[in-house]
């Protein structure tokens, strides 16, 4: 998706509305339109990056500097917050429907709608040893990217 067509983009440009909570030169928080719980607000970089491979390192850590302020600022609001996500979802696969990278923080309060549904059982420690020596050597081939 280029840059003109993206939703996020245009929010960004004031080419389209949003309930901004905060920005910078770097960021811009807003409201989501489809909210999971009141106060659930998206965190997007200003520069379009359709995913983590193409979000900078520096300009991620200020998403995520600025998604734990606004998560300790919900619990200091009159909203209903025993508790904060922080939601990302990377690819299709794993539900991403805008592709401009954003960090999802709502509130969370017994009885919310929010579920994530798995099969959360215990692995053999064989199977999670061979998983992460697949994530090491996914490290050292990143390392290896002229990023």
């Amino acid at each position: 998706m280029r840059s003109d067509e993206c939703i996020f983009c245009k929010i960004v440009r004031g080419q389209d509305e949003a309930s901004v909570v905060f920005q910078d030169d770097h960021v811009i928080a807003f409201m989501d339109l489809q909210p999971v719980t009141p106060g659930h607000i998206l965190v997007v970089p200003k520069r379009h990056a359709a995913g983590l491979e193409d979000l900078p390192v520096d300009l991620g850590l200020r998403v995520w500097e600025t998604a734990h302020r606004l998560g300790c600022a919900l619990r200091l609001t009159n909203l209903r917050c025993e508790g904060v996500n922080f939601f990302l979802a990377d690819g299709e696969a794993a539900f991403q429907e805008v592709f401009h990278f954003h960090l999802h923080v709502f509130p969370r309060f017994a009885g919310d709608p929010f579920r994530i549904q798995a099969d959360w059982r215990v692995h053999e420690r064989a199977q999670l040893d061979a998983t992460a020596e697949a994530v090491r050597q996914g490290l050292v081939a990143l390392d290896t990217l002229d990023r």
